[in-house]
């Protein structure tokens, strides 16, 4: 009986390992797609001039999953090995630290989070399980331990110092990689001012007002209320903008967005978004709101998503930013994949060169196709990363 009731607690043990070791493996491939796959072959002159653009991204979720960002994965969207075989120079990576049960884009409430469980199988620290702060936290170390871990082909940017060390280090090793860290959601501040000098002093540059919920700065697309800025939520635009943090619009409700834009003295972005001139979609920019950021000096980011493009693949991604540049001019545009935000894309980060091709073929020119790939995004980040 000993014997048999040993046996059964090897066995026990066994499963309860595989489980922790395969169980957030197998949910990343249920959750980051590709959905089109191969991909036809382009010409050796559009991958010729996709290798000489400076290109760059203004959203991906990376930092939410298990993975080593500096070993190749055959799963999900990003990693460093990725990167430089598409040809990507500079990816902002956005850390999540909360998603509501029965995530939609219509109506969901702040009572619910996936993360948690999430957290749990992927054995983040224990004290990340129930803190949002101390989530982002851990994306942040793990960031800047995959930097330190890879200083031969990837930095972290915090400031114009850093963008110039790059650019630098770019011309002198060419796949040289670099990112920036940004914060989807500002829940993560857990309604405390304070915070926001702690994200900044760690790296964050960036921090999306909402997400698929109402928070305690104001109303989220998707939330239940849909409302305006708070109190504290002026008080925390304000700081950020004070200390140089640039404000992502994505995922904010229609009112939020107005309000922000109404009394914004700095640039604003939205991340990662599609356009309701080619997907009518409660998710998308309005042409007004496409037109508003583009006045502030601002980027919109074009996503590769079906809820964003209404399509599956690259000729739908090419018409929303087509749609875009229409809109807003052929400056305001750049590239928000949203890749490894659980979504299904047309291709991971190696098929970058073929986007390239596709504008090409549009019927974008050259300098065109240079601006809406990265030259847009550098252009801005020279701008607005503090000295």
């Amino acid at each position: 009986m000993k014997r048999q009731k040993k046996i059964l607690f090897i066995i026990v043990g066994v499963i309860l390992i595989a489980f922790v070791i395969l169980l957030p493996r197998y949910i990343e491939q249920q959750r980051n797609l590709v959905s089109m796959s191969p991909l036809s072959n382009i010409s050796l002159e559009a991958k010729q001039f996709h290798d000489s653009l400076f290109v760059a991204d203004l959203h991906a979720d990376t930092l939410l999953w298990d993975r080593d960002i500096g070993k190749l994965s055959h799963y999900g969207h990003i990693d460093l090995p990725r990167m430089r075989i598409g040809g990507a120079d500079l990816q902002v990576f956005s850390m999540v630290s909360k998603t509501p049960r029965g995530l939609n884009i219509h109506e969901n409430s702040a009572d619910s989070d996936n993360i948690t469980a999430l957290a749990i199988a992927q054995q983040w620290p224990l004290k990340s399980w129930f803190n949002l702060s101390e989530r982002v936290y851990y994306m942040i170390e793990r960031l800047t331990e995959a930097a330190d871990l890879n200083e031969n082909q990837f930095m972290l940017i915090r400031n114009q110092q850093e963008l110039n060390s790059f650019l630098l280090r770019r011309q002198q090793q060419p796949g040289y990689t670099a990112g920036i860290l940004s914060v989807e959601g500002a829940h993560a501040l857990e309604g405390s001012l304070d915070l926001i000098d702690e994200f900044y002093t760690r790296g964050v540059r960036i921090i999306g007002l909402t997400h698929f919920f109402d928070n305690e700065l104001g109303g989220s697309a998707h939330g239940m209320k849909k409302t305006g800025l708070t109190s504290f939520g002026r008080k925390a635009l304000a700081k950020m903008q004070s200390l140089g943090i640039v404000i992502d619009l994505a995922h904010s409700s229609e009112i939020l967005f107005n309000e922000v834009v109404n009394i914004s003295q700095h640039p604003l972005i939205v991340s990662h978004t599609g356009v309701k001139g080619t997907c009518n979609t409660s998710r998308n920019l309005t042409d007004q709101q496409v037109r508003q950021i583009a006045a502030t000096g601002g980027l919109i980011g074009i996503g590769y998503w079906p809820t964003a493009t209404c399509g599956k693949d690259i000729q739908s991604i090419v018409e929303a930013i087509a749609y875009t540049v229409k809109i807003a001019g052929i400056d305001s545009v750049s590239l928000g994949s949203d890749f490894d935000g659980s979504v299904s894309t047309p291709f991971d980060i190696t098929g970058l060169p073929h986007l390239t091709d596709a504008l090409l073929k549009y019927g974008f020119n050259e300098e065109e196709v240079s601006k809406i790939m990265g030259g847009n995004m550098l252009r801005f980040l020279k701008k607005v990363l503090p000295s």
